[in-house]
């Protein structure tokens, strides 16, 4: 019973850590962009975005992380994880494990981000944060692939499968780049 209770404030806090992920670097995007306006509205633009960036990372995403990172040892161990991962038979989910372990990376790649912009240095341009947005997309993917998956995951198909999905979302970026432009 408790089990489930974990399980679900988990997978709740994971949706919105996830939704911190998502807009974080869509307002870095805006951010940048806004250097490109006349003095006067650029002011304006970035001090609503550096208040609505400082709300979404401290106020959402950076106590969703932390809520995640400690209810997902909890689930392991009511779940009983932990004995099936001692028995070998859950190559899927130390899988898993590595690659929340380089969204927790990716966070704080953001987290860097946020610090530098947050104090007006702007390092990459608005194409580079849009294929950095993507990164969690693709973790997301991965991540639910292996948990709902699991034992009968084919290494090679979900490989293919990622490959393919970074190439989409690779392509998607070039597109909206020319219909911008165009």
């Amino acid at each position: 019973m408790l089990y489930n209770y974990l399980k679900a404030l988990h997978i709740i806090f994971i949706v919105t850590w996830f939704a911190g992920m998502f807009y974080m670097p869509r307002l870095f995007i805006y951010a940048t962009e806004a250097n490109d306006k006349d003095p006067a509205t650029r002011d304006v633009l970035q001090l609503q975005f550096n208040v609505m960036m400082r709300r979404l990372w401290f106020g959402i995403t950076w106590p969703s992380a932390v809520l995640t990172l400690v209810l997902g040892p909890c689930v392991l161990w009511e779940g009983g994880w932990w004995s099936v991962m001692a028995e070998g038979n859950a190559a899927w989910l130390i899988v898993k494990l590595v690659f929340v372990v380089l969204l927790y990376a990716y966070h704080f790649s953001i987290h860097s981000i946020y610090k530098r912009i947050s104090t007006g240095q702007f390092l990459w341009s608005s194409s580079q944060l849009r294929i950095w947005n993507e990164v969690a997309t693709v973790f997301l993917f991965i991540i639910v692939i292996l948990a709902t998956v699991k034992e009968s995951l084919s290494f090679i198909w979900g490989l293919l499968g990622v490959l393919g999905l970074i190439l989409a979302l690779l392509a998607a970026i070039k597109v909206y780049k020319r219909y911008r432009k165009g």
